[in-house]
């Protein structure tokens, strides 16, 4: 890269650095927005502004909050719409479970394994693969493989920086693709359904709702990943010149063998459990009164499955592994995923607050009404109207790195108003996703964008964030470009994005 583009780029990025970190904490920030829509609702209330109710035909106005009934309300709510906000819940839950696993040593574990297995000519795809994989895990993909990756690259004689990007590829920007439903589907899914309540108060977005689409990128994105690392990216590094030397990468002990075998048996066994009550027409996690799946207790409890599934097979690797010795050691695994959600607690909080007073006001169901007729005059069909929101998702992502947070506020507008113009909630969901993860790899304000180059200058000194985003821009490109073609062909078959989950309401 030429040096003239080199300071392009870094004046570029030091601009959005500064956007970004001239942004209070995500915390602050939704407190600021739920006064906003306080001081909103008693200003646009005495405008007498009315739209009809799309579903019960009924008019609608502004709900002054800044009034004494207004008051009654917040004090009132203040704890149930904490309580009771959608995604707080599931990710709890889901993560006591994957801190089981993560805790007794199972997760690294099994990606070690992935990884030490491979072929040498799939070593690429392997590691790319394994980053994708590793969202199911929150951040033991930034943690344990990014690194891990580069030391492999090292000891195969290939350039280090070339695993880390490709590690860091499928960790960061394939963060929505997996074959296993994480912590981010719950959480997104419960953003989605408290949205898609200003329009339908009944409705239901369960958390595999972008499977069938986030299953099939998993594929796309390991594999354009991988072209990119080895037909863009490592011709361009050359050949590493540095001080680091290779490193051995230990293989699995005995015990750790042992335990994923335990740990594989107990998958094996739950597996076979779920599908007895899937398969037959009266299986026990049917509807009881239906025998329908969509509508059952399977569909409804994914995130219960989720927990027990990774407890469960997180007990028996330590158990084989002997990492766990008694209850204490499990719940010490649990207690640790608890440890970093301190922040996100209170940013569910004031999130909750935000939401509630969004919904209270009507601000936002008129917001919708009056955004979809002019999306509806304008005649944009799905494929340039999802198209352009994915856009605008990725460069929003540059300046705000939390998924949940930025879909917090996008959500309650965009979701009412698409369903105005007949598109599903999960529709919306995808595309925002797809838009939300390719560009969190050059992305300053993503959480982990300060490790990757922390790792980078371990092979490379002078790295810093320019290094990282001229190494990581032909991912986003190829990504947006890939993921989105991806999603058009999935508009124009009418596909469904995951069960129960089409394109048009």
């Amino acid at each position: 890269m030429s040096n003239n583009r080199t300071n392009w780029v870094n004046r570029f990025l030091g601009i959005v650095e500064r956007l970004g970190n001239a942004l209070p904490h995500p915390a602050t920030l939704f407190a600021g927005f739920a006064g906003l829509i306080i001081l909103l609702s008693g200003l646009l209330s005495l405008f007498n502004l009315t739209v009809t109710h799309p579903g019960t035909g009924k008019s609608v106005s502004v709900v002054n909050l800044l009034s004494a009934e207004g008051l009654h309300r917040i004090l009132t709510g203040l704890i149930t719409n904490f309580t009771g906000f959608a995604p707080l819940g599931t990710v709890l839950v889901s993560l006591l479970g994957i801190g089981v696993a993560e805790g007794s040593g199972l997760i690294g574990a099994a990606m070690r394994l992935i990884v030490l297995k491979s072929p040498a000519r799939l070593l690429t795809l392997v590691i790319v693969f394994a980053g994708v994989m590793s969202n199911a895990a929150s951040e033991v993909g930034y943690v344990l493989l990014v690194p891990l990756a580069a030391i492999i690259f090292l000891a195969s004689g290939r350039h280090p920086l070339a695993g880390l990007a490709a590690a860091f590829a499928g960790v960061s920007g394939g963060y929505s693709a997996n074959l296993l439903l994480g912590t981010v589907d719950p959480l997104l899914a419960g953003l989605s359904q408290e949205a898609a309540r200003i329009v339908n108060p009944e409705y239901v977005v369960n958390p595999a709702c972008n499977w069938y689409f986030m299953a099939v990128s998993t594929f796309l994105i390991t594999f354009l990943g991988a072209w990119v690392t080895e037909r863009v990216v490592e011709p361009r590094l050359g050949k590493y010149e540095g001080k680091e030397k290779a490193e051995e990468v230990k293989p699995l002990s005995p015990e750790e063998k042992r335990g994923l075998r335990f740990a594989l048996v107990t998958a094996a066994l739950f597996t076979a459990f779920v599908l007895g009550g899937l398969i037959p027409e009266a299986g026990y996690l049917r509807d009881p009164k239906t025998g329908d799946i969509l509508h059952s207790p399977f569909m409804s409890g994914i995130v219960a499955l989720v927990f027990i599934s990774a407890a469960i097979c997180g007990i028996a690797y330590g158990v084989g592994a002997r990492t766990v010795k008694n209850d204490a050691d499990v719940m010490k695994g649990m207690a640790k995923s608890m440890e970093t959600l301190g922040s996100y607690i209170v940013l569910v909080f004031f999130a909750a607050q935000f939401v509630a007073f969004f919904n209270w006001s009507n601000i936002g169901l008129i917001v919708a009404v009056k955004g979809a007729d002019t999306l509806r005059a304008s005649g944009l069909g799905p494929i340039p109207l999802m198209l352009a929101f994915v856009a605008i998702s990725s460069t929003i992502n540059l300046v705000m790195g939390s998924a949940s947070a930025k879909w917090a506020i996008m959500a309650p507008v965009f979701i009412p108003m698409f369903m105005l113009l007949g598109y599903t909630p999960e529709f919306t969901q995808a595309a925002y996703r797809v838009g939300d993860s390719v560009s969190n790899v050059i992305s300053p304000m993503m959480s982990y964008f300060a490790l990757i180059v922390a790792f980078m200058q371990r092979y490379d000194e002078k790295a810093g964030i320019g290094t990282v985003i001229s190494t990581m821009l032909p991912y986003t490109v190829t990504f947006f470009i890939g993921w989105t073609a991806l999603l058009i062909v999935w508009i124009l078959l009418e596909l469904p994005f995951g069960f129960g989950a089409g394109l048009y309401l």
